[in-house]
């Protein structure tokens, strides 16, 4: 599962990135890979906290209420660096700057989506399928040696 820790420091560098390039006169088009950090981490953070709400059924007896919390956490911090941004390039380019941003973003939450998250669902999917057939295996055991010993127990067998 994806960090949120990890994400919002690499959002909060992207941030640093965009923000000080603007500051010293860059063209957006010219910060590609920090708008591309920026979205990812951004993603990710989403994906996280989605996680932390909705977590897989082979993590009930974890901590998820601690992970949710920190996914809560840094999404909040992400809102914050998001509204800076948002002001300061609507600000420098104007508002059309800062849409045009939002749909690169959406851009990269799809991507992102298609290329990682999918792989994680498909690994959860498969560890609940795994777990679940070992307890009902282990489930049918139990019931069928029970039975067993009650039949045995009353000359059944």
């Amino acid at each position: 599962m994806i960090d949120p820790f990890t994400a919002i420091a690499a959002a909060t560098a992207a941030f640093n990135g965009i923000k000080k390039g603007i500051e010293v006169g860059k063209d957006l088009t010219s910060m590609g890979s920090q708008l591309q950090n920026w979205s990812k981490a951004i993603s990710d953070l989403d994906f996280a906290h989605e996680k932390a709400s909705k977590p897989p059924a082979y993590k009930m007896f974890t901590n998820t209420q601690s992970h949710a919390l920190e996914a809560w956490t840094a999404k909040q911090k992400a809102n914050e660096l998001r509204n800076e941004l948002k002001n300061h390039i609507s600000f420098v380019y104007g508002p059309s700057a800062w849409k045009e941003l939002v749909i690169i973003e959406g851009q990269m939450r799809k991507e992102q989506k298609e290329a990682v998250y999918r792989k994680q669902e498909a690994v959860d999917t498969a560890i609940n399928w795994v777990l679940g057939i070992v307890v009902a295996a282990i489930s049918l055991g139990l019931i069928s040696v029970v039975i067993y010993f009650v039949g045995k127990s009353q000359g059944r067998w």
